[in-house]
């Protein structure tokens, strides 16, 4: 007798660990199906409605062009840094055909990429942004790793012919910090979370392709193309941009 009231027994305790090891796989299943769903990576595509960035913006190429390229980039940032060159080439190869944006996008991790980002908008206030930006992403690994960064930033802007007073005093300032804070807002409200990230007519650019400057010219001319056949002038799509590429 004892021994059938001690197989009810196990019968029962494991019937009910049965049940609870069920419920709690579900439980599992549902919390993990949810946090799939919440962290999907964002649309690859601009969103409507973010914060226009700085006004004006630090822009190459013409405003009225149809294709327009966004890069968000931070001066600290190794990757940035390697494809700056390559964004150079695309502005050199287009010139007005296109309007190349430059956002300034320092990321947390870096801890003088915001200092760097004024101190290139402090330049900016003086029509300087792209020689500094050029100084900034040439000379990164030398000021990225110095104890006395801000010298050799000082450096840099007495080469480009920067007022010294003048540009010490900018980056002290609101002006050069608020269009680093408007890019950030922008950058932050499109989901933007790694640097370089790029657009190409608010579309990103995978960066695989961002090392590859044909790659990107082929993404361009399409875009060329198609703005062409919509203005009905299917026979005037852009040239090729290597023909443009000596100049």
């Amino acid at each position: 007798m004892l021994i059938i009231v001690g197989v009810l027994v196990v019968a029962l305790m494991g019937g009910w660990w049965f049940y609870s090891s069920s419920k709690n796989t579900n439980a599992s299943k549902t919390n993990t199906a949810s946090n799939t769903a919440a962290n999907k990576p964002k649309a690859s595509t601009m969103p409507s409605g973010v914060s226009p960035g700085a006004q004006p913006p630090n822009q190459a190429g013409s405003p009225a062009a149809t294709v327009r390229i966004e890069e968000f980039a931070d001066f600290q940032c190794g990757s940035c840094a390697q494809v700056n060159p390559i964004m150079n080439e695309i502005k050199a190869a287009y010139g007005s055909r296109i309007q190349f944006i430059f956002r300034n996008y320092p990321l947390p991790i870096h801890p003088k990429a915001y200092e760097a980002a004024v101190a290139a908008e402090a330049a900016g206030l003086q029509n300087r942004f792209w020689d500094m930006q050029h100084q900034l992403f040439s000379n990164q690994q030398a000021w990225a790793n110095s104890p006395s960064h801000k010298e050799l930033w000082k450096g840099y802007a007495q080469k480009i012919g920067l007022d010294i007073d003048k540009w010490e005093n900018d980056m002290l300032g609101i002006a050069a910090k608020n269009r680093v804070d408007e890019d950030l807002k922008r950058a932050k409200g499109a989901g933007v979370n790694s640097t370089p990230t790029v657009y190409i007519n608010d579309t990103m650019v995978p960066y695989t392709e961002l090392n590859d400057s044909q790659k990107l010219k082929a993404i361009i001319d399409a875009e060329l193309a198609k703005a062409s056949q919509q203005q009905g002038n299917p026979g005037g799509a852009a040239a090729p941009a290597a023909a443009n590429t000596a100049k």
